[in-house]
C-alpha cells in the first residue's frame, strides 16, 4: 500500500490532488497482519529486553499467533465491541494482543506500564473492560482490585500464574486459523486514554479508519516511507498513539520489520546501540529523547543508519533541529497530531523547505487552521486556537460515555485541540503553547516553547520548562525550570548567565526573571512535561 506516490517532488501539489478513499469495511489487523501473506517469512519483529535476550518474529509468525490468541479469547467470551486492557512494554505479546483483539471486533484498551493502582483502576472501570492482558507488577496490582472491577472476567498473565490465564497457554489450546469478523471503517478499534493534565483522563474511540488516515503524514513524515531495506523503531510506549499509530501499525502496513525493546527507562546510550545494531533507518523520537541523547558523549563510535526521523509530543525548537542536522546528518522532521485526530500537520524535509521551530503544514487529506472563538479563521499570522476541520478519516468517534465533552471540542466544524499557535502567509503552522499554558505577563501573551528553545541554546541546559508564576507587579512572570547538563553545577551566578543568554536572544519581556533547577523534570506517560507539577511546585516555593 503506498498513499503517496514515491518520486513526487511538490508538496502542495500533493496536498492540491489528494483525494481520500475510504472503503465502507477496514480492519486494522487485516491491514497490519494478514493481508502479508506473501511477506510470511520476512521479518516482522526484532524483539530484545534488558537482560540481552533477542527474538526475531516474522509475519507468518504473527499472523498464526493472533490466530491462535483470537480463538483463545473468543472461548473466554471475548466479542465484538468489548473493551480488553493491554499493560505491555514493547513486546510481541503487546502487538499480537492488538491483532487478535481487531480481528474479534474488539476494542483493545492500551494501557501505560507506568500507571500506578489509580490510573488503572480508573481507565479499567471507566471503559467496563471485559479482561486485561498484563505481566510483572501489574497482574498482582490488577488482581488486588478486583473487587473494584465488577465488569472484569478475567486477567491474562503473560509471564507468572498468579493470572486467570496464561497468556502462552491460551494461545496453545487455539487454532491458526480464525475467519475475522467483518468490521466498518466506522467501527471502533481503539480506546486510547488522554493524559488528563486537566482533569479526569477522558477515553479517546478510535475508529480503524483512523489507521488509514494516519498514512499520508507517516509516509511524508518518514521522507517517502517505505524503502525495501527500510526498519523502524521508537521508543515511545505503545500504549501512546504515538508509539502505537505513529510507529508499529503503519510500518507493518508496508510489511517492514520494527524493532521492540523491553528494557524500562528510556536509556540514551541503549538507543543508540538500538540504532546501530538493527542499522535502523526511520525513527520516531520525541524531543525529550532527543535531548537525552544529545548528552551521549563521543556519539560517533555508533554507526547509524538513518534516512528519516520524526518528533512529535513536544515543540522540537530550532535547538534540537540544527543539532540533528550537524550531529546526526538528518533534517528532522517535526509533526503534529493529538489522540484525538492524529498525524495533522508536519515536514517532509526531501520535498519542502523545512522552517525550523514551525510544526510544518497540514499534511494530504487535513485541513488546519487557527481559529477564534467563534470558530472562524484569524488572519495569517494571527494566533488562534489551533483546530482541525472534521469529517476526516483520522478523527476519533468520540470520548467514551462523554457525549458533552465531545460536542465542547467542535466549533463550526472544526474540531478544537486545546493548542495555541497561528498559520503564517505561506501556510507554515506554528505552534504557541496550550491554551491554558500561554503566559500574560504585564499585558504580554508569552508562549513556553520559544522560551525553551533559547534556554536550550545555553550549554549548561538539558532540559528546560517555563510556566507562568503569579506576581503582584505583573501579574505573571516567566519562570523556568532548569535540569542541568553533567558536568555543571547550580549556583546563582549560573541563574543569571542562563537569563541573559535568554534575554539577550529574545524580547526583554520573555526572559525568565525566575529560574529554578530540579533533578529531573515530570513527564507524562507520552513523554510531554506536567506543567501541573511544575505549577504545585512554585505555588510551594511561594508559600
Amino acid at each position: 500500500m503506498q498513499i503517496i506516490r514515491p518520486g513526487q517532488k511538490d508538496f502542495e501539489q500533493i496536498r492540491k490532488n489528494f483525494k481520500w478513499n475510504i472503503p465502507k469495511y477496514y480492519n486494522m489487523a487485516y491491514e497490519v497482519c494478514d493481508r502479508h501473506r506473501n511477506l510470511s517469512h520476512r521479518p516482522a519483529m526484532y524483539c530484545e529486553n534488558s537482560a540481552g535476550e533477542a527474538r526475531t518474529y516474522t509475519f507468518g509468525d504473527c499472523r498464526k499467533l493472533s490466530n491462535r490468541l483470537a480463538n483463545g479469547l473468543a472461548q473466554m467470551g471475548i466479542a465484538k465491541g468489548d473493551r480488553v486492557g493491554i499493560v505491555l512494554p514493547q513486546r510481541v505479546e503487546t502487538a499480537i494482543a492488538h491483532i487478535a483483539l481487531h480481528k474479534l471486533g474488539a476494542v483493545s484498551l492500551p494501557l501505560s506500564i507506568l500507571f500506578g493502582p489509580d490510573a488503572i483502576e480508573y481507565r479499567l472501570n471507566d471503559s467496563a473492560a471485559k479482561a486485561v492482558i498484563a505481566t510483572g507488577r501489574h497482574v498482582q496490582m490488577i488482581q488486588d482490585m478486583r473487587t473494584e472491577l465488577p465488569q472484569l472476567q478475567a486477567v491474562i498473565s503473560c509471564d507468572q500464574a498468579d493470572g486467570d490465564e496464561m497468556f502462552w497457554s491460551l494461545l496453545q489450546r487455539g487454532s491458526e486459523h480464525y475467519e475475522m469478523e467483518p468490521t466498518l471503517a466506522e467501527n471502533p478499534a481503539l480506546l486510547i486514554y488522554t493524559s488528563g493534565t486537566t482533569g479526569p483522563p477522558k477515553g479517546a474511540l478510535v475508529a480503524h479508519r483512523s489507521l488509514l488516515g494516519n498514512l499520508p503524514g507517516f509516509e511524508l513524515s518518514q521522507n517517502f516511507y517505505p524503502r525495501r531495506t527500510d526498519v523502524f523503531w521508537t521508543p515511545a510506549d505503545w500504549a501512546w498513539t504515538g508509539g502505537l499509530l505513529d510507529g508499529l501499525m503503519p510500518t507493518w502496513v508496508y510489511g517492514r520489520p520494527i524493532v521492540a525493546y523491553d528494557g524500562g527507562k528510556f536509556d540514551p546510550e541503549i538507543a543508540c546501540r538500538l540504532l546501530s545494531k538493527y542499522r535502523v533507518t526511520n525513527a520516531f523520537i520525541p524531543p525529550t529523547a532527543l535531548k537525552m541523547i544529545r548528552q551521549v558523549g563521543d556519539i560517533d563510535r555508533y554507526h547509524f543508519s538513518l534516512r528519516a526521523m520524526m518528533s512529535a509530543g513536544e515543540s522540537l525548537g530550532e535547538e534540537l533541529y540544527e543539532w540533528g542536522k550537524d550531529v546526526l546528518g538528518l533534517l528532522i522532521n517535526e509533526m503534529w497530531g493529538q489522540t484525538e485526530f492524529n498525524y495533522l500537520v508536519g515536514n517532509c524535509a526531501v520535498i519542502m523547505t523545512v522552517r525550523p521551530g514551525s510544526m510544518g503544514k497540514p499534511y494530504p487529506g487535513h485541513e488546519v487552521d487557527a481559529i477564534d472563538e467563534q470558530g472562524n479563521i484569524r488572519p495569517r499570522g494571527e494566533h488562534g486556537e489551533l483546530a482541525a476541520r472534521i469529517n476526516d478519516p483520522v478523527m476519533f468517534l468520540g470520548y467514551w460515555n462523554n457525549e458533552t465533552a465531545t460536542k465542547a471540542k467542535i466549533s463550526n466544524g472544526w474540531f478544537r485541540t486545546g493548542d495555541v499557535g497561528y498559520r503564517d502567509k505561506d501556510g507554515y503552522i506554528w505552534f504557541v503553547g496550550r491554551k491554558d499554558d500561554v503566559i500574560g505577563s504585564a499585558g504580554h501573551r508569552i508562549g513556553p516553547g520559544e522560551i525553551e528553545d533559547s534556554l536550550l541554546k545555553h550549554p549548561a541546559v538539558a532540559h528546560a520548562a517555563v510556566i507562568a508564576s503569579p506576581d503582584a507587579l505583573r501579574g505573571s512572570i516567566v519562570k523556568a525550570y532548569v535540569v542541568l547538563a553533567q558536568g555543571y553545577a547550580a549556583s546563582e551566578e549560573l541563574k543569571a548567565e542562563i537569563q541573559t543568554s535568554v534575554k539577550s536572544r529574545l524580547a526583554a519581556h520573555e526572559y525568565p526573571r525566575a529560574v529554578e533547577f530540579i533533578d529531573a523534570m515530570p513527564m507524562t506517560t507520552t513523554g510531554k512535561v506536567r506543567r501541573m507539577e511544575l505549577r504545585k511546585l512554585d505555588a510551594e516555593s511561594r508559600k
